[in-house]
């Protein structure tokens, strides 16, 4: 079995703590680094209408701004439903958006993701995670699929057919957790590259996902958020920026 390797952070580039080797590699490959320019960003959400969007307006609605998915006592999910952007498909990408969720929320946001055929909004695929406890936000969690595929701190390669391997880490769980603001506005920066997927929170990366399954990953697909089944819940987003690192399809 091999051993867990420690990346040492050692770099800062553009105010966010990322992991030397990892940026090395991003660097020789001609990847962009996470940095605060906003350069090519488009907005896709208007803050005054669902328009580019669909979902089940019993669940999503515009306010103050904001694309808001709420589960009221009178209307309870027996399922995951998910708003959707229909202004392309997600290949490689930056998405910067914020959120607010209330204590006992579950969302996420969906990429490279298709829908599925056992509920009118219901997706598969890669979710970056985010929830009101804290528990599993900054994770990738693949929706019905393999399901975690890093946990937060963690580097994991996932390969055919086995768990992932973590082949690094970020830091430590309390230091991470302290980095996310509870009752208050996050921002969640992507950057999705081939089979490399990072998800970043408030200027801190928080996982990377590096996906060689050649069975199950995907490179392309929808782009979502999500209200969950359980408790009563509130979850807002705003600020919906998104840069195609894509080249256009022949």
């Amino acid at each position: 079995m091999k051993t867990h390797q420690r990346i040492p952070c050692l770099a800062a580039l553009g105010g966010i703590l990322l992991c030397s080797p990892l940026s090395a590699h991003a660097q020789q490959r001609g990847w962009p680094i996470a940095t605060n320019d906003e350069s090519g960003f488009v907005q896709i959400f208007d803050g005054k209408s669902l328009a580019g969007w669909e979902g089940d307006t019993n669940y999503w609605r515009v306010e103050n701004g904001c694309l808001v998915g709420e589960i009221t006592p009178a209307n309870l999910l027996k399922q995951n439903s998910f708003i959707i952007w229909h202004g392309g498909e997600t290949r490689d990408f930056e998405l910067k958006v914020e959120y607010r969720i209330s204590a006992r929320g579950n969302s996420g946001i969906n990429y490279r993701s298709i829908m599925v055929t056992n509920g009118p909004w219901t997706m598969e695929g890669y979710q970056a995670d985010i929830d009101g406890a804290n528990k599993y936000t900054g994770q990738n969690y693949e929706e019905k699929g393999r399901t975690f595929l890093a946990l937060r701190g963690q580097v994991a390669r996932q390969v055919d057919n086995q768990l992932p391997e973590i082949i690094g880490t970020l830091g430590s769980t309390n230091e991470l957790l302290s980095l996310i603001k509870t009752n208050d506005w996050n921002e969640y920066h992507l950057i999705v590259i081939g089979n490399t997927m990072t998800h970043i929170l408030n200027g801190r990366v928080m996982s990377v996902a590096i996906d060689e399954d050649t069975q199950n990953r995907k490179f392309d697909g929808l782009l979502g958020v999500q209200v969950h089944v359980g408790p009563p819940m509130k979850i807002e987003y705003r600020n919906f920026r998104l840069k195609n690192l894509s080249a256009p399809k022949s």
